[in-house]
């Protein structure tokens, strides 16, 4: 007798017009570990810079969002979220003009997600230095693997590495 065979694991709905539902948040609240707290600020602030880069809604407006629903900034780190938020904005066109020459296309046709996905990891890697360039472009892949396209994840490994490269130096000649 065949036994049914259990339903197939599928990535969660994680794009931003759709956050997750409050199980997969509590699941990924309850790891507790600090990565994922990151992890979650910057899924929140990608979110975020979608809004701002669609809908044109200023640094705190966004952040009073996310805070209006309690459960939104459970497992995040608040503090990260809203440095990215308002880093990414305030710096915007100096961020673009690091990733700009990089790209195969103008910033204008990017799709919003890996749009936001760049300004994000390039605010990392030119101001956040106690973090390592490798975990800045992982993450950032890891967020256009859940909320890009189909291939969008290789773009911005691409690009993102070719900013590192730029940014630090150092640190990616001494990885080599």
């Amino acid at each position: 007798m065949a036994h049914p065979q259990p339903p197939a694991k599928t990535k969660p709905d994680l794009q931003p017009s759709s956050p997750p539902d409050g199980a997969a948040r509590a699941t990924r609240a309850s790891k507790g570990s600090s990565r994922s707290a990151r992890r979650r600020a910057r899924e929140l602030a990608l979110q975020g810079l979608y809004q701002w880069l669609l809908a044109g809604r200023d640094a705190a407006t966004i952040q009073a969002q996310p805070l209006d629903d309690g459960e939104a900034l459970a497992g995040a780190d608040a503090a990260h979220y809203r440095e990215l938020l308002n880093g990414a904005i305030d710096h915007a066109e100096e961020l673009r003009a690091r990733f700009a020459p990089h790209l195969d296309r103008a910033v204008g046709t990017l799709s919003p997600v890996e749009h936001a996905i760049l300004l994000i990891a390039t605010y990392e890697l030119q101001y956040r230095l106690e973090i390592p360039y490798r975990v800045v472009i992982n993450e950032a892949v890891e967020l256009a693997k859940s909320f890009g396209g189909t291939d969008g994840f290789r773009y911005v490994n691409g690009v993102l590495d070719k900013v590192a490269a730029g940014l630090r130096a150092t640190e990616v000649a001494a990885r080599g």
